[in-house]
């Protein structure tokens, strides 16, 4: 139950957020040459990517619902 709701946050979350044209993506972020160093299952559902690219790092969650045909990056952060 606690996973559904935490899921459920999630995703109002990503329904919410304005999407920028410059959006930082997983995908974005391969095509810019980084590189995937690590993942992560966080306790609320979805996943963790780790993508580095010299001493840049940076850490993307991804999710998806039980209807969706991708799993898609709600946000990516620069790690400090």
């Amino acid at each position: 139950m606690k996973r559904a709701i935490l899921l459920a946050a999630a995703l109002a979350l990503l329904a919410t957020t304005a999407v920028a044209a410059d959006k930082l993506t997983v995908q974005s972020l391969l095509a810019q040459d980084y590189a995937v160093v690590g993942t992560t299952s966080p306790l609320g559902g979805g996943g963790g990517v780790y993508l580095q690219k010299k001493e840049k790092l940076y850490f993307c969650y991804v999710a998806e619902t039980p209807t969706s045909t991708t799993v898609a990056t709600v946000y990516c952060k620069p790690v400090q």
